[in-house]
């Protein structure tokens, strides 16, 4: 075999494959919490390096990515979750949630369920 149409397929396969994106940050995370007591959803969007209350939680946003326009749809947040019931703050969760899959990363709370929606520049809710 020619060994110039080897590294010529080599090549070829090689800039075939798509190149990796960096993924581009948001500057809000969009939430929705389900209270399991009282069944009511709560929507509400957090911005980026902010805390703010929900019910009982406190939660706040290090970070909200979300994937280029040309890879699969996807977000991802940074957060910490304490829970502030009877005046005592406790952290009860710290670290990624993924958009696509809240069974990968849940909140186990026995009153609480909270998922991401999504991130967006604009505060939506």
């Amino acid at each position: 075999m020619n060994l110039g149409l080897l590294k010529f397929f080599f090549i070829i396969l090689f800039y075939s494959y798509p190149v990796w994106s960096e993924p581009i940050q948001k500057q809000y995370a969009n939430f929705k919490l389900l209270d399991k007591i009282s069944n009511k959803l709560i929507e509400k969007s957090i911005k980026v390096n902010e805390s703010d209350f929900i019910e009982t939680l406190n939660i706040q946003v290090f970070s909200c990515l979300t994937e280029p326009p040309n890879e699969i749809p996807e977000d991802y947040v940074l957060i910490e979750v304490k829970d502030n019931f009877q005046e005592q703050e406790k952290s009860i969760y710290k670290g990624w949630m993924i958009s696509s899959s809240p069974d990968v990363t849940p909140l186990e709370h026995p009153i609480y369920d909270l998922w991401l929606l999504g991130c967006s520049n604009d505060n939506t809710s």
